[in-house]
């Protein structure tokens, strides 16, 4: 098991996980925003990290919600 930090709580999930392994053991219903679309996974930095990045002692996530792209003049 390592030990994980989902949005600042601590997750302990088996050796190998993939951040949405992270994601769901922190919320089940957060990991279900995160495959809908609705939300992203973030590393420490606030960059957006893929689902299937592989954790390791210590990683640190956060969620934030995904916002599309502004409109375009023609779709106004």
């Amino acid at each position: 098991m390592v030990r994980v930090f989902v949005n600042g709580s601590a997750v302990d999930v088996p050796a190998g996980s993939a951040a949405l392994d992270a994601v769901r053991a922190w919320n089940p219903g957060a990991a279900s925003e995160v495959s809908g679309g609705a939300r992203l996974i973030t590393d420490s930095r606030g960059l957006p990290i893929d689902a299937e990045t592989p954790m390791s002692a210590g990683s640190i996530l956060r969620l934030i919600a995904k916002r599309g792209a502004a409109p375009s003049d023609a779709e106004q």
